[in-house]
């Protein structure tokens, strides 16, 4: 069994990944994963919520699509999956990922293969953009003024 964080962390990184790259990913487990849907799944909306100057009091920013979905593996686990937007064979994806991940055959292999370049990508995209965003800091205490 896995810890809340890790199932945590590879959700994020499954949420955030193209519904191409999880379609591969159950395509060439070996043998094919089989599941029965426990929740179907279906799309909404969820209330997002920030913080002004991100610790004070708490403010609703507005709503944004959200698609779920539960499922069972044939091992026995439950996997869960809540991705923006409305794609729900997305959320099914990983939802069945999540299953997998938690208990069975396919858990190293999936975390070598899948979470952990997906993750890479993520983090080296992230990256960029943060390397662009840190080009056009200006530093106002450092500026001297005109003579």
């Amino acid at each position: 069994m896995q810890s809340n964080d890790a199932r945590k962390s590879w959700l994020a990184v499954l949420a955030r990944a193209e519904r191409a790259q999880l379609e591969k990913a159950v395509a060439e487990l070996s043998p094919p994963p089989s599941w029965r849907v426990v929740k179907p799944a279906e799309s909404g909306l969820a209330m997002v919520r920030g913080r002004a100057g991100g610790t004070g009091q708490q403010f609703n920013i507005g709503e944004m699509s959200v698609a779920r979905c539960v499922v069972q593996v044939d091992g026995g686990a439950v996997g869960v999956g809540y991705v923006a937007g409305r794609d729900k064979r997305k959320a099914e994806l990983v939802a069945v990922l999540d299953a997998l991940l938690q208990d069975g055959p396919f858990v190293e292999t999936l975390k070598r293969d899948v979470v952990a370049p997906l993750a890479a990508r993520q983090d080296a995209a992230r990256q960029k953009v943060l390397s662009k965003a840190a080009a056009t800091k200006v530093d106002f205490f450092t500026m001297v003024r005109g003579s």
